[in-house]
């Protein structure tokens, strides 16, 4: 008999066989079965828990292929997020309160998960505005792996002044004087924003797995049941698992986590790897927590960072000999392994690599090429060749605008060519690389794969690479799972498989595209077990503690997840009400706008050329 039957709902399975039901039964972690209310009602008896759906979608749950959950908890108490907040002015006024409410030595952290074209001023904020809001609280704001912008708190906080010299790969900008403005900017690489967010001070071991307990209730209440973390600057194993490997042992983890072990310090790579293969082995652990090969950083020399506001780099010439020994190892291990990359001449280089490798010691296990926006036919073919599969994410939803302005819109039609992997049938799985570029939330990804739209509006894509919903949702579900090699016990609702779901809060298939960036999950199980519930199901919601510490912006500001659920109606009318003359003027740009209302309602912006010409008309001619 089940342990639990949801009844009454429009569950679409995934099972060819039987693709939607209005029941399902669950036992012993698993579905036992699917079918009408009728027969599934059959399996219950007095000890089953039975929930009426009352007519609500519920999915498989959602599966992030590549992101960043274990070092993501460590910091998410500490990080005041972003995503979705309408306006500039509203972003600042939260800034504003959490450095009100932050103890030295504390930082605010701003990291990621947010574009300047969301907000109705379609604008950066600048760094005479930080330094109001925060004039003596230590400010970090993450924008992209593009740049980052420091207050002045900060700047003396992290030890940045005048004689600081540039690190490889990033610049200081400097004012006339020779003093740091704020803006670190990365050129070529994200070196200097990770090295300087490092020197912020951490949360204590207690608050860190409260921390990533309050991430994971974030992920499940948008419907997240697993992810594949993809490792990370900062992210050594085994020392910084031990919070996630606490949460396992207690039996609190509530997502299952699948993770890779990248690469730290640039010339000993190989020295981790070799290392790493003594220690652990791919599969090690078990279904909520278990390790999941090598990458995403190989080694630092092939990392080619996507940010669109520079040129493209050229990898290291030193990076095939830095590499080939690194993958031979994995490959005699039997190791899966992950690689960044983002440019077709850098998976050009890489592929080119792999064959070799695999003309030696074929591959027995799959690789994964994650990120891929301007992958070539030809490249897609070679990594089906070679067994590969290609993670893609939802970078150009907040980046788009950029890459147009580099490379043009032909270009960008096809960033990621997902509709040519999925008809030369190549595995693909969607997420997100959260948290630092893009944001963790799921509905955004959906959104942008099933419209083709930045987060700012900009159509990006011809009809031909647009996916239906339904395509969508299974590169989230099925899709993901080959990545971690659990195709065969996740992604579906069928008997046997992982008793995943998420109840939604909206019929994600009947929805209008843009409501689709406002469903969350009212209800999440993992395992046949409820991780999380709210509306009408709150009753069953598990306990959890308040995020520490108190001064947390989780205990202040809604989380993205909880925003996201509000964004209907005055938020969402406020920001279409002052976007309404850039999108409805014929002369509008359509990359960076133009601000009309804005002029209406404040005084003329006299001190800034790009708003000052923005006001009337697209600032493009004059800055």
């Amino acid at each position: 008999m089940a342990d639990l039957v949801l009844h009454n709902g429009k569950i679409t399975t995934l099972d060819p066989q039987n693709p939607e039901v209005s029941a399902i039964a669950v036992r012993n972690g698993v579905v036992l079965d699917t079918g009408d209310d009728q027969e599934i009602m059959r399996l219950a008896n007095n000890k089953t828990k039975l929930i009426d759906l009352d007519g609500k979608r519920v999915i498989p749950g959602l599966n992030d292929s590549h992101t960043h959950l274990i070092r993501g908890g460590l910091n998410f108490n500490m990080e005041l997020r972003w995503e979705n907040v309408p306006s500039l002015s509203d972003a600042l006024q939260m800034l504003k309160q959490q450095a009100d409410r932050t103890p030295a030595p504390q930082w605010v952290r701003v990291v990621g998960g947010w574009s300047e074209f969301q907000f109705a001023e379609r604008r950066m904020p600048t760094l005479d505005e930080i330094n109001k809001a925060a004039p003596d609280t230590p400010v970090f704001i993450l924008h992209l792996y593009s740049h980052a912008l420091l207050n002045r708190a900060a700047l003396k906080a992290a030890g940045i002044d005048r004689n600081a010299p540039n690190p490889p790969g990033g610049v200081i900008e400097r004012d006339s004087k020779g003093e740091p403005t704020g803006m670190l900017i990365a050129k070529p690489s994200a070196m200097i924003l990770y090295s300087t967010l490092s020197k912020g001070p951490k949360l204590p071991l207690q608050d860190q797995i409260n921390s990533t307990r309050h991430f994971m209730r974030e992920m499940n209440r948008l419907g997240i049941t697993s992810v594949i973390d993809a490792g990370g600057g900062g992210q050594n194993y085994p020392d910084d698992y031990e919070v996630v490997q606490k949460l396992h042992d207690d039996d609190q983890l509530t997502v299952r986590i699948a993770y890779n072990l990248f690469a730290q310090k640039a010339g000993s790579e190989l020295n981790d790897y070799e290392r790493w293969v003594e220690m652990t082995e791919p599969g090690a652990g078990d279904d909520m927590l278990r390790m999941n090969g090598g990458g995403e950083n190989l080694t630092w020399s092939a990392a080619d960072f996507e940010n669109f506001l520079e040129p493209r780099p050229d990898l290291a010439p030193t990076m095939e000999k830095e590499l080939e020994p690194i993958v031979e190892l994995l490959a005699e291990r039997e190791w899966p392994f992950r690689i960044h990359a983002t440019y077709d001449e850098s998976i050009d280089r890489f592929l080119t690599l792999f064959e070799r490798v695999n003309g030696k010691m074929p591959f027995k296990t799959r690789f994964i090429i994650d990120h891929a926006e301007t992958i070539s036919d030809r490249n897609i073919e070679r990594i089906k060749a070679l067994g590969g599969g290609i993670a893609t994410q939802h970078r150009m939803a907040f980046q788009g605008e950029y890459f147009v302005d580099r490379y043009g819109a032909d270009a960008a039609k096809s960033t990621p060519p997902i509709a040519k992997m999925l008809e030369m049938d190549l595995p693909v799985g969607a997420g997100t690389d959260a948290t630092r570029v893009a944001s963790y939330d799921p509905w955004t990804a959906l959104y942008w794969l099933a419209t083709g739209k930045t987060i700012g509006g900009l159509s990006l894509y011809s009809r031909e690479n647009i996916l239906d919903r339904a395509t969508a949702l299974r590169l989230w579900t099925q899709g993901s799972a080959w990545f971690s090699g659990e195709d065969d016990v996740k992604g579906s609702l069928k008997p046997g498989q992982y008793a995943d779901l998420a109840v939604l809060s909206q019929d994600y298939f009947s929805v209008s595209d843009e409501a689709i960036r406002r469903i969350v999950s009212e209800l999440t199980v993992v395992g046949g077990e409820i991780v999380y519930a709210a509306g009408p199901f709150g009753k069953f919601d598990p306990p959890l503690p308040p995020a520490s510490p108190d001064w947390s912006p989780v205990n202040s500001e809604p989380t993205p997840g909880m925003r996201q659920s509000g964004m209907g109606a005055k938020a969402q009318t406020r920001q279409q009400s002052m976007r309404a003359c850039n999108d409805g003027c014929a002369s509008a740009c359509a990359l960076h706008g133009h601000h009309h209302q804005i002029a209406w309602n404040s005084p003329i912006p006299t001190q800034n050329p790009r708003d000052f010409w923005g006001v009337l008309g697209c600032s493009c001619f004059a800055i």
